[in-house]
């Protein structure tokens, strides 16, 4: 089964406490990486980091980020080698993300996605193959040439 891991700084940490549950009870084997406890004073880099380089270690694992806007987890997630983090809005494009250009990482905006949205991104996100057609493969090649 694929390792799932989700984190959050506090403004994702509501919506990943109902996505923790939504999780585990589709059997995802799961691993939380924080925060345990809402802190607003907390910032996402400390959790999108130890995130990325996880999913970056295990290749058949994915993370999922939240926090405000989904783009600073994004941003931060996307420092380390490997990672493919994407925003995700729509479940159109979060399956073109995925077939197309293998995304490893989703990063959700919790001010600006609802429970339920989430939940169907999310699952669409887990349950959709990479495509491995040689055009998409061609260019990931290009960017793990810049990697190194």
């Amino acid at each position: 089964m694929v390792k799932v891991y989700l984190a959050s700084d506090h403004g994702g940490f509501l919506l990943k406490k109902k996505l923790l549950v939504f999780l585990a009870k589709n059997n995802y084997n799961l691993e939380d990486l924080g925060p345990k406890e809402f802190n607003i004073k907390d910032d996402y880099p400390d959790y999108a980091l130890p995130l990325a380089k996880k999913v970056s270690k295990d290749k058949n694992s994915f993370g999922i980020l939240l926090c405000r806007n989904g783009q600073g987890v994004c941003i931060s997630a996307n420092k380390v080698k490997g990672i493919r983090a994407v925003t995700g809005f729509s479940k159109k494009m979060i399956k073109s993300t995925r077939h197309d250009d293998n995304a490893n990482v989703l990063c959700l905006p919790a001010d600006y996605i609802k429970e339920k949205e989430a939940k169907k991104i999310i699952k669409i996100f887990l349950e959709t193959k990479f495509s491995k057609l040689a055009r998409h493969q061609r260019r990931l090649n290009k960017i793990k040439r810049l990697e190194k």
